[in-house]
Order: C-alpha cells, then structure tokens, then sequence
C-alpha cells in the first residue's frame, strides 16, 4: 500500500508548490527575503533527485549546502550585500539551542531534515568569500563535509528522536539521528506542519503560509570566528531535497570577546527573545503570545505568533519560542489557547510586561511565565 500511494504522490509532484526554509537562526535566505530580494524564501529547490529513502544519495549540484533560489536566480552559498559578511548568531561549544525552519502549507511534503557544522574551515572559507562563487566540486565537496558534521537529534537529552512513520526497518532512512515530520498521510497533524502543530501563519511563506518546525540541537565542540549552520530536508512526497544555511560562530565565551556580533553592552537594533510558557493542553490546542505591539499582533490573536510544544512533555508542560524583538522595546503581553475549532481562551488579568534590553546580552534572554487562570 505504501509503495502505490508514494507512486502516486510522485505523480503529483508537479503540481505543488513550494516549500521550506531555515528560519532560526536567520538564514541567508530569511534575509534575503527580509530585504525584498527573495520573493519566495520557501522556493529554494534540489530537483529531481532522489530524495527518498536513501537521505544522502542526493548530490547538491549547484544548490550547495545553503541553497540556489532559481525562481529569484540567488545563489546563497555566495555573500552578498545583506548576508554572508558576518555571523547573525553566537554559540559555545556544548550549547544546546533551538532551531527552527518553516514550511509552506501547500508544499508540506513530509520527509526528514538535519542540521549540521562543517569542521573544515578551509571548505566552508569557499563560501564565506564574497565575490567569488564556488564551483560545483566545490558545493559538492561541502556537502559531504556537512554531512559528515551530522548534529544529531540524540545529541539532546530528552530530547523525542522517532523513526519516520514513512519509513520501514531495513531502509536506508530507517534512522533517528536525522529529525523526521509526522505520517505524511495521516488524520491529524500530518507531515511537517504537525512537528509543532501551530497554526497557518505562525512562520512567513510566499505561497500559502508556513507552519514552524522546531528542535533543539547540541553544538559541537568545535570553534570558529565564522562558520556555516546548514538545515538539509529531504522530501518524502516529492524527488526534492532542501537546503539553506545560516552564518554563526562558536565561541569558548559565547562572543563575550571578539566581533561579530557585538560584545555584551554595545547598542542591538533588536535581541532574541525566548519565552518559556508552563501549561497544560489537550491534542489540537495551541499556545500564541499576543501583546500591545505588531510584533505580538496588537492584541489580536489570529495575527499573534504561536510557541512551540516541542519541548511538551507529560511531566513538564512546556510551550516556547523564540521572538527578535526591537531592543529597548516595552510592552504589554498575555498568553492565550486556541482551541481546535479556532476558540480562543484568555488567561486571566492582569496583562503582563516586558521591556527588551537596549544593549547586547552575552547570555539567552528568556522570559518564563505559567497560565494564570
């Protein structure tokens, strides 16, 4: 039954559209869409090739490990003027953080993804130098480094590491090192999009909206003043595979000494913020943050963005998310539950504050919070 059904998928696979991008940290992609550049982040495709179920058969070709957007001709494993020049994000060796990419709800396509550091400065240099395009052996040559620099879903204690319900014992990706989305096939939250089960719209898509995918990852004990983060997502449902990436370094001291980005009390025109939310929900309800600014919704719940229940557990009842939000920035926030049938119930008065800070911080910002009833 399986094999007829992916046939059949494959079939349809010209008529769907696409599809995802890494969004956390801030992909050369995001910013290339930020900057008007990229009219359809989620369109950066390796196509045909195949994807499925041996998860690294697939060569990159031209696309590399961060992706070549042929819809907007933008080839991000090459610096440009909004991306590529400097690291969007500092971690220490050992750091456990939170990534996330999004994916289009019209291009949800099932499959699994992976994260992972090249340790080979030298290779990853070929995609730091701005003006110069790699060539292909060169792509092709990162890739492999990539792969071998696999950030796996075991690396995290605690964290869930499932075999893909897509996937049977003896195959190729019969693994759990990679990350997989949900049945593709399945009632309820299905493929991808069911990984957080937020809402349409909770991430930005061109096409039809995104739902967030999020994980936590485990740095390696490796360090670099510039580096490469890639997100690789081969699909199930279609012979493609997706690759984008994001500019970090790794420090000993998080950042604490050296630049980019700026040492701890020097001016930020916006900070990463996390927000770890405690309470209890039933299958189908989701957990949004709405507030007193447009980042927030202005307080209204359909445009507010939606946490993460990756980290929910049956003995920690944990929503989170991770927000950039304008350094210096005051507001008034509550959290809300929006029920299956799209009901939303408010937690009880009074509103909450926040205020960002206006310099740097070397360490996380995270705001917890429970439900007030």
């Amino acid at each position: 039954m399986k094999a007829n059904y992916f046939l059949t998928a494959i079939s349809l696979a010209s008529t769907v559209n696409a599809h995802g991008y890494l969004t956390i940290p801030k992909s050369r992609t995001r910013l290339g869409s930020e900057v008007g550049i990229d009219t359809c982040p989620e369109c950066t495709i390796r196509e045909p090739v195949n994807a499925w179920p041996d998860l690294e058969e697939a060569t990159v070709g031209r696309s590399g490990p961060c992706g070549f957007n042929a819809r907007v001709s933008v080839d991000y494993n090459v610096p440009a003027a909004d991306w590529g020049n400097e690291p969007v994000v500092t971690y220490k060796p050992g750091d456990i953080v939170d990534v996330q990419w999004c994916v289009d709800h019209n291009g949800d396509h099932g499959g699994m993804f992976s994260y992972r550091i090249c340790q080979n400065q030298e290779i990853v240099d070929k995609l730091l130098t701005p003006g110069y395009t790699p060539t292909e052996a060169e792509k092709q040559a990162a890739e492999d480094c990539f792969q071998d620099g696999l950030l796996s879903c075991g690396d995290v204690p605690g964290q869930n590491c499932d075999y893909s319900p897509d996937c049977s014992p003896g195959e190729p990706c019969w693994r759990n090192d990679w990350f997989t989305c949900n049945a593709f096939g399945a009632d309820h939250r299905r493929g991808c999009q069911g990984v957080d089960n937020a809402p349409l719209g909770s991430c930005y898509t061109s096409i039809a909206g995104g739902f967030p995918v999020t994980k936590k990852i485990r740095i390696p004990d490796y360090v670099s003043n510039h580096t490469l983060l890639s997100l690789r997502w081969n699909s199930w449902q279609t012979a493609q595979v997706y690759l984008t990436c994001a500019d970090i370094a790794i420090l000993p001291d998080g950042g604490d000494s050296g630049s980019p980005p700026p040492s701890s009390g020097s001016p930020c025109t916006s900070m990463p913020v996390q927000f770890d939310h405690a309470v209890t929900t039933v299958p189908g309800e989701t957990v949004k943050i709405v507030g007193s600014i447009p980042h927030l919704g202005n307080w209204n719940p359909s445009s507010a963005p939606a946490l993460s229940s990756a980290r929910y557990t049956s003995t920690n009842r944990l929503w989170t998310t991770t927000l950039d939000l304008p350094a210096g920035q005051a507001f008034e926030y509550k959290f809300v539950i929006v029920e299956s049938n799209g009901a939303v119930r408010w937690e009880s008065d009074p509103n909450r504050s926040y205020t960002v800070p206006a310099t740097c911080q070397s360490g996380d910002v995270t705001v917890d919070g429970t439900w007030r009833r």
